[in-house]
């Protein structure tokens, strides 16, 4: 069983920073796409940022400059650095892990984000 989890959301005022963490463990092969998305109420999930294995990133408009994510391959675990937040990137952020070869996409339990304005 595969298993993420997610620590570092809270509250935190606009302008401020976070930095959020998702260690997966569990029986899973190979990780190659691991990411980060963001729900928030009322809205459909979105893609945050993403990294491969071998560092590659891509990030959404809406975080570029703000955002980064990084990530340990030795310790399964991603991480997204948030500056600059604004009260419109409040939302449930959820971690993501993709399998290299089945392709098969494991998600967090989720970290709720708040920032007030």
């Amino acid at each position: 069983q595969v298993q993420l989890v997610e620590s570092g959301g809270g509250l935190v005022q606009a302008g401020g920073s976070l930095r959020l963490s998702c260690a997966v463990s569990g029986s899973i092969f190979s990780i190659n796409v691991m990411g980060w998305y963001r729900q928030a109420p009322g809205k459909q999930r979105e893609l945050v940022a993403t990294i491969t294995s071998d560092g590659s990133t891509n990030y959404a408009d809406s975080v570029k400059g703000r955002f980064t994510i990084s990530r340990d391959n030795a310790k399964n675990t991603v991480y997204l650095r948030m500056n600059s937040l604004k009260p419109e990137d409040t939302a449930v952020y959820y971690c993501s892990a993709e399998e290299l070869y089945s392709l098969i996409r494991h998600w967090g339990q989720g970290t709720q984000v708040t920032v007030s304005s």
